[in-house]
């Protein structure tokens, strides 16, 4: 039997923003009465590519094609016209009003100018029910739970085109990591509805990072890798190792050898212990040791618990449940400031956005941790500042060596050896470094990965977390792997321990 022709088919995709290619011939194909799941590790290319399909941003190259006809929409609005529609994350409807009115708002049905409020009501009750769902589309949206509303925006969309006949009907559903913020009863509730909509012929594009909830509904898997086609995949004839190791995948080192160096090397007396320490939505509790000296590495896939983990030790988020000890003393991390007063340091993946001033300089980047330990009314003696700045430029070997050159000018690695510098400055016991190493080039990498050695031979203890698990396994005495907001296994690092083991550790979300 021939296979049907796309309803969607996007070949030789290029995006680009300016000194970034974010998307590089990437071919997608999406089938009428299929879920479709797009995978990938952050940055891989995937809310660009959605984003490229539904016009939030032009096209640099390539062509898209929907039902047979080339198209390219000049914004959302115009795809959701064509048949495009996207449901996201966080749920953009209007609590105050019905869930009538929420799914037909823009769209509501008039006579001579005049809304016509008891259609309106009849064809959104009959849009509900025929999608199986048992809602009262009278009661005010705000009345029902964010699951109960996140159904609702998808009525919405897949009921484009119902009132007065505008629209083409939804031929593609997007659905941008629907499942984040629900239960699992709630998930079976969205998934019961995704195989209704199948059944009527809906293409469905699913984006998620629970592998398990990708097996359970999809049909087909496409995987991104650094802007990158790597494949696609009939999800059957693709095993959760497999699946991991595409979007994972294994560049080449050509870092200094550090791994035998780390196994080697001797870590001191215990230097902090969390107990049972968790947070609902964030990650289940769990235990950690930490001991001084230690390095410890996080292996996950994105949205696994990597960074929850790490928010939670620094009192970015406050935990709900266990307790937190660190030099012997139980300490309550109920802001930033307090894990800074006991030793602790956090450089944020995000650098740009949680890290870094952009428009201060080099210097005034560098001194603001120490300055905050102070409080702004102590400032740093001005000869005691340039000393130290002078000597963490010097040591770090920030480019340009220049202390009064803007942050926002500099490269990826010298604006992360900055933010390296300013948590070094404070001189903490416990530097927690997420994803210290992406986006920045070979070489940078390398003087950051040796870096971490240096510290943890000094005696500093690390929490280091990477998406890239060569990385993890070269540098960590100790090494967690997360799956699903969960510490499921802690293995202690030695020649047994390979990327192939924590592939399938975070596949299984057992230990091996």
């Amino acid at each position: 039997m021939a296979e049907p022709l796309p309803v969607l088919e996007m070949t030789g995709i290029v995006k680009e923003f300016p000194g970034v290619r974010a998307l590089s011939g990437v071919d997608f194909r999406l089938f009428p009465g299929e879920i479709h799941a797009l995978l990938g590790e952050n940055g891989a290319g995937k809310s660009t590519l959605i984003k490229v399909l539904t016009g939030v941003h032009s096209l640099d190259g390539g062509t898209i094609t929907l039902s047979g006809t080339t198209v390219r929409f000049a914004s959302p609005s115009q795809a959701q016209q064509a048949g495009v529609s996207t449901v996201y994350q966080e749920v953009n409807l209007c609590p105050n009003l019905s869930v009538a009115e929420n799914i037909f708002i823009g769209r509501e049905p008039t006579r001579f100018g005049r809304i016509q409020w008891k259609r309106l009501r009849r064809e959104a009750a009959e849009l509900v029910d025929r999608l199986g769902l048992d809602i009262d589309v009278t009661a005010p949206l705000s009345s029902y739970p964010l699951a109960v509303q996140q159904l609702v925006a998808i009525v919405r969309s897949v009921g484009t085109g119902d009132a007065d006949g505008q629209g083409a009907g939804t031929k593609v559903l997007i659905l941008d990591e629907p499942t984040s913020s629900l239960d699992r009863d709630e998930v079976l509730e969205l998934f019961a509805l995704m195989r209704r909509l199948k059944d009527e012929g809906v293409a469905i594009l699913f984006v998620s990072h629970f592998l398990d909830q990708i097996y359970e509904v999809c049909d087909r898997m496409t995987v991104l890798r650094n802007g990158t086609l790597v494949g696609e995949h009939m999800v059957r004839d693709l095993d959760q190792v497999g699946l991991v190791q595409l979007m994972i995948g294994k560049a080449l080192d050509q870092l200094e050898e550090l791994h035998d160096q780390q196994l080697h090397s001797d870590v001191g007396e215990l230097l902090l212990k969390a107990d049972g320490l968790g947070r609902v939505g964030g990650i289940a509790p769990f235990d950690l040791e930490i001991k001084k000296g230690e390095v410890i590495g996080l292996a996950g896939l994105l949205g696994s618990g990597r960074t929850e983990l790490a928010r939670l030790l620094f009192g970015a988020d406050h935990p709900d449940s266990g307790k937190l000890t660190i030099g012997g003393k139980q300490v309550s991390m109920s802001a930033p400031n307090d894990a800074i007063a006991a030793g602790v340091a956090f450089c944020s993946e995000n650098r740009k956005t949680e890290g870094l001033v952009p428009d201060l300089t080099v210097r005034e980047n560098i001194i603001l941790a120490l300055q905050a330990t102070r409080g702004w009314t102590r400032p740093i003696p001005v000869a005691q500042r340039d000393e130290l700045v002078a000597k963490y430029i010097k040591a770090l070997d920030i480019r340009p060596a220049n202390p009064e050159a803007r942050v926002g000018q500099l490269s990826g690695g010298n604006q992360q050896k900055v933010l390296l510098a300013r948590w070094l400055i404070t001189q903490p016991k416990l530097l927690i470094l997420d994803e210290p190493t992406r986006g920045i080039d070979i070489g940078a990498k390398a003087e950051i990965q040796k870096l971490v050695v240096s510290l943890s031979e000094e005696g500093m203890a690390v929490l280091y977390i990477a998406a890239e698990l060569e990385e993890v396994l070269r540098l960590s005495h100790t090494i967690g792997v997360l799956r699903d907001r969960k510490l499921v296994a802690q293995l202690a690092n030695g020649p047994e321990i390979t990327t192939t083991r924590i592939l399938e550790t975070i596949a299984s979300g057992e230990h091996q």
